[in-house]
């Protein structure tokens, strides 16, 4: 087959099993590898009684949580195959969005991810689906809830990107949501996989943006689309997830702009992040 779909699992519960549902219903045929990060729900236990012999699904049971990257890519590294599919285990795919992001792909050379338009539960495309990549300047915007002027005004447009005038055309884009990504084998292999490092988040920010250092770009593609029923695997762990977060964007910072960013300005950026952490934690508390 020349796509593979890897799907992390931790404590995803039944959305696991539509999920993988969902892959096998996909008008294009694709291998599943199931990676599960010593979930204690026997969510993949459960799968696996269904799928377990079924030819093209694989089954991988880690120990101990080994963190989203290094799971990915314990899988991706042994692959041959022209696609990988990163899927989160609560993302459910329409039938055809496999082959719409496939074909768009294959129409750009030099695309490395196509992304499609994603859902929540309600029929709200969700905010993450089109990104722009962080500075400074965007992540005070974020921060400060300034971006919203961006709609009127260009100087405050911030990361996130107004996804309702982008639904015709497939778009070139700086980044695409994390939660289902198809990515040319290719260029993962040229950009060296994920990035270990992180624990959770902000790893798929990272892929793109060496990507686009490396002479890739991403595609949004607003007639592929999928339902994200985000934040199920951090449920019980959302002071650990909350964190992890922060962690990435202060990791994403330090290792591609901290360089080229003034001392005074540099340490701003860092108390920004972690102020943020802390104003933002009582609220997943009360999650």
């Amino acid at each position: 087959m020349t796509i593979a779909t890897i799907i992390v699992n931790y404590n995803a519960g039944e959305t696991l099993q539509q999920c993988v549902n969902a892959v096998l219903m996909s008008t294009v045929p694709t291998s599943v590898s199931v990676v599960d990060n010593a979930s204690s729900d026997a969510s993949s236990e459960e799968l696996h009684k269904l799928y377990g012999n079924k030819q093209g699904i694989e089954f991988l049971f880690n120990p101990r949580n080994l963190g989203f990257a290094p799971a990915v890519n314990a899988v991706a590294r042994q692959l041959n195959t022209n696609w990988v599919l990163i899927l989160n285990p609560d993302c459910m795919l329409e039938p055809e969005t496999l082959e719409r992001l496939k074909t768009a792909l294959e129409c750009d050379p030099r695309a490395g991810i196509a992304g499609p338009a994603v859902y929540d539960e309600s029929g709200q495309i969700q905010r993450a689906t089109v990104r722009r990549f962080p500075d400074p300047w965007k992540s005070l915007l974020a921060t400060s809830g300034l971006w919203r002027l961006g709609k009127w005004f260009p100087f405050f447009r911030g990361i996130e990107v107004d996804v309702t005038k982008l639904v015709i055309d497939t778009e070139i884009c700086d980044a695409v949501s994390g939660a289902c990504m198809l990515v040319r084998r290719t260029a993962l292999e040229a950009v060296g996989f994920l990035d270990e490092a992180y624990a959770m988040h902000c790893e798929d920010l990272d892929l793109m943006y060496r990507l686009k250092e490396h002479g890739w770009h991403c595609l949004y593609v607003p007639q592929a689309s999928c339902v994200h029923q985000q934040g199920l695997s951090s449920r019980n762990r959302r002071t650990w997830v909350h964190f992890q977060k922060h962690r990435g964007m202060v990791r994403f910072f330090r290792k591609f702009q901290a360089k080229t960013t003034v001392f005074p300005l540099r340490l701003l950026v860092y108390a920004g992040i972690w102020l943020r952490f802390i104003v933002l934690w009582p609220l997943q508390l009360i999650k």
